[in-house]
């Protein structure tokens, strides 16, 4: 089954939304493979150091809000408000 990689990195971008906490950070418990091109289209900062959460960029977190919203209905966690 072909899998469609532009529908996961919405996803996942959008679950990384659901872990949001101090203003713009994200447990990074995502597919290195995903995380590396959500880094890789600005939305988030280089994943890759020894920390277990990863910044969004302003408009990473403008568009994990927007695709949380759309995918599960809310405004998203009240951190992230």
């Amino acid at each position: 089954m072909p899998i469609d990689e532009a529908a996961i990195d919405r996803a996942a971008l959008a679950l990384l939304y659901l872990t949001l906490h101090d203003g713009d950070r994200a447990w990074k418990a995502i597919c290195w493979d995903v995380m590396d091109r959500l880094h890789a289209q600005g939305f988030i900062d280089n994943p890759v150091n020894r920390g277990k959460s990863v910044v969004f960029t302003p408009e990473g977190l403008a568009r994990a809000r927007e695709l949380f919203a759309q995918q599960f209905g809310t405004d998203g966690p009240e951190d992230g408000k």
